[in-house]
């Protein structure tokens, strides 16, 4: 994107796999930096990271850091989130934070662009960007649910590691090796950095991202839940979701099922995702085309196949959903809010 303005952006958490892609995107789309300073925690300050054909030193993410910032985007944890945010505010910046810390503030816009953008403008320093499965799944849903409505959705999700950053995907490929090479598998990250038990990812599907609730559901799901009702301001809408952490790199992929309020036609459906911004169709079974996690990998699209009515139910609708959890999911939604908040800047 062009412009006459330039704007001074911190990334918050530049060191991390969604700061370096905030970072990537913020340089394909041309947005107009003019000052650039990337912030990290004191173990990586001192680093450096390249923009535009530039090296920039890493500097310790502190509150007076935020000093002369007009754009702040934050991706380096909830703590740091709830710490600095309110920080960053308070000295002039406008917020868009990629963690939990206040998603569910009923203050704090809560925003997908191809579905409620117009939130962006009802800040007050701070929005919020969703969970990455969430993204992916109401982008898609926005279309259905603005022609036919939708009572219910059931979605299971297969996500990948990256989702829980680079020491996960190290594991990730350093377990692989292993169990090729017949040698132990030694799991210290996954499911969760943070609880005392260990899985193995490598050749495996762990039914855990995140820690459990005291209704058995895990955070993750409940976020699909919450986030889904705010995004969508309905909230008798029925919600329900597994979530399932896979040896995929990149990508997330999704079994979404939604029950309609109104009669629907499959190829209005499909003809509707088409027209869709930010959505790609690949529905062609004769032809074995749907989406896949690697060929989404690198794409800022939402991409949508297996789109069928449900053998039981005639108002049940199954679709396929497979997006780049770190660039749709985290960086360009994040991106994506601060181009449509600048056009009023």
């Amino acid at each position: 994107m062009t412009m006459e303005k330039s704007f001074n952006v911190a990334v918050v958490g530049a060191t991390g796999a969604v700061g370096q892609q905030i970072l990537k995107v913020l340089e394909d789309r041309n947005f107009p930096v003019r000052q650039l300073k990337p912030l990290a925690s004191a173990r990586s300050a001192g680093k450096t990271v390249q923009f535009q054909g530039k090296k920039y030193v890493v500097e310790e993410a502190t509150p007076d850091a935020f000093k002369g910032v007009d754009i702040a985007l934050f991706s380096a944890g909830g703590s740091v989130s709830k710490k600095l945010v309110p920080e960053a505010v308070k000295r002039g910046a406008v917020c868009v934070d990629n963690t939990n810390a206040f998603r569910m503030e009923p203050d704090v816009p809560l925003v997908v662009p191809e579905v409620n953008a117009d939130k962006i403008f009802e800040h007050e320093g701070l929005i919020a960007n969703p969970n990455c499965s969430t993204i992916q799944m109401v982008a898609a849903l926005k279309p259905i649910k603005d022609r036919y409505g939708i009572n219910r959705i059931i979605v299971s999700t297969y996500q990948a590691v990256s989702g829980a950053g680079y020491e996960a995907m190290e594991e990730c490929l350093r377990q692989t090796r292993a169990v090729l090479d017949n040698e132990p598998v030694n799991p210290d990250i996954l499911p969760v950095g943070s609880l005392p038990r260990k899985h193995q990812i490598a050749f495996n599907a762990v039914p855990q991202i995140d820690v459990f609730e005291e209704n058995d559901f895990t955070r993750e799901e409940m976020k699909m839940v919450n986030e889904t009702k705010k995004i969508f301001d309905d909230q008798n809408i029925k919600v329900s979701a597994t979530c399932v952490r896979l040896p995929v790199i990149t990508g997330h992929s999704e079994a979404v099922y939604v029950e309609t309020d109104e009669d629907f036609d499959v190829n209005d459906v499909r003809n509707l995702l088409r027209e869709a911004p930010g959505i790609v169709v690949q529905d062609n079974p004769a032809e074995q085309e749907y989406p896949l996690a690697t060929d989404a990998a690198g794409k800022l699209d939402v991409f949508v196949g297996r789109i069928r009515r449900d053998v039981e139910n005639p108002r049940g609708l199954h679709l396929w959903v497979v997006s780049d959890n770190l660039l749709k999911g985290a960086a360009w939604n994040t991106v994506q809010i601060a181009e449509h908040l600048i056009t009023k800047m």
